[in-house]
């Protein structure tokens, strides 16, 4: 048989995928977290994967699926949020943008997996089994009721499982995670298909989605989940220290609120009292994409009427933040390589070639 008789889209998939295969897996695992300092990694989405200096790591909102694959009929589903919302018929075009920069098959040593709502490019099944599969026994799978529910219909053992509300307060080794209201109103008009919401109450919010700090030794990170803005932000920014922020950012088609946009997330970082704020969810969706350096310019343009005690930071999928080292970097750029550059003799026909 000739070689390429042996190439199969099976053969083209498992070489192919994830794309960084467990280069960043690697990266996590060899990471020496400082004293006083946390470590944090964007993996797409919503999804972080967070490390303490003694060397506690929490898994949030790791997302392993895709957007739409087929043109299909071309309609919605009946029954989707985005048509409760706003009536509409046509699908939603929203395509996979981000390629896969982690293999969670292949994540070791995690201690919780933690889950901020319902939504399916939060709450990813893959991701489940992996840690499930990959972790020790006494790791954790921490959400609100309706994702706890999810997880437990899934397999995952009842208990290994922690249900959070607002208010309470659960801890993973040395980092303590208090759970916070969420302010999703996406999540509050997602129902079964079928179902009609119209003329019903709506439904509790803290069964559905919560938001999250996690406090470690070396500062305390406050993640939003896909939460719309809300005043009460302020009151979580007064109850709690927070250094730095993560928001659902995006622009939002026409007549559609889903994402936070540049405006409401500096209002965000202003109202939790956090020292940086990093926009995250704008890198998934094809129909939801922003640029977040308009979200720079808007700080600019306001930091010094406004006396904004906070520094906005453009993150790019699969990097690493470590605060406080970062907190004033404001952009975050991969590792160049060729910092070896003459270190042994180069070969070339004459160095005029260079």
């Amino acid at each position: 048989m000739s070689k390429i008789d042996g190439v199969t889209k099976e053969s083209w998939v498992l070489s192919t995928f994830p794309e960084w295969g467990t280069w960043l897996n690697e990266e996590i695992e060899d990471t020496v977290v400082a004293e006083n300092t946390f470590a944090m990694w964007w993996l797409g989405c919503t999804g972080i994967w967070l490390k303490s200096h003694e060397s506690t790591n929490i898994l949030c909102d790791l997302w392993c699926g895709t957007g739409k694959q087929s043109h299909g009929s071309g309609k919605m589903k009946d029954g989707h949020q985005m048509q409760r919302m706003s009536g509409v018929q046509n699908m939603q075009p929203n395509l996979r943008v981000q390629p896969f920069v982690i293999d969670p098959f292949e994540v070791k040593n995690v201690d919780a997996l933690v889950v901020t709502h319902i939504h399916s490019d939060h709450l990813d099944i893959n991701t489940a089994a992996a840690v499930l599969k990959n972790s020790s026994d006494a790791v954790k799978f921490v959400g609100p009721q309706a994702v706890v529910d999810t997880w437990i219909g899934w397999g995952v053992p009842e208990e290994k499982c922690v249900v959070v509300k607002p208010g309470d307060s659960v801890k993973i080794k040395d980092i303590e995670i208090v759970a916070l209201e969420a302010f999703d109103r996406t999540a509050l008009v997602t129902a079964s298909e079928g179902e009609v919401l119209r003329g019903k109450m709506p439904q509790d919010m803290d069964l559905i989605a919560v938001n999250y700090l996690f406090k470690t030794s070396g500062g305390n990170l406050y993640h939003a989940g896909d939460s719309h803005y809300c005043n009460y932000f302020a009151k979580h920014g007064n109850d709690h220290q927070v250094d730095v922020c993560l928001g659902a950012f995006g622009e939002n088609p026409r007549g559609i609120t889903d994402k936070v946009t540049s405006v409401d997330m500096l209002r965000m970082a202003e109202s939790l009292n956090a020292k940086v704020v990093i926009p995250v969810h704008y890198d998934i969706w094809s129909n939801f994409q922003a640029d977040p350096k308009e979200l720079v310019e808007l700080w600019k343009f306001k930091k010094d009427r406004l006396q904004y005690g906070f520094k906005p930071y453009i993150w790019q999928v699969g990097g690493k933040f470590v605060y406080p080292d970062d907190k004033d970097r404001m952009e975050f750029n991969f590792n160049r390589g060729f910092d070896d550059v003459f270190s042994i003799d180069n070969d070339v026909p004459f160095n005029s070639f260079l």
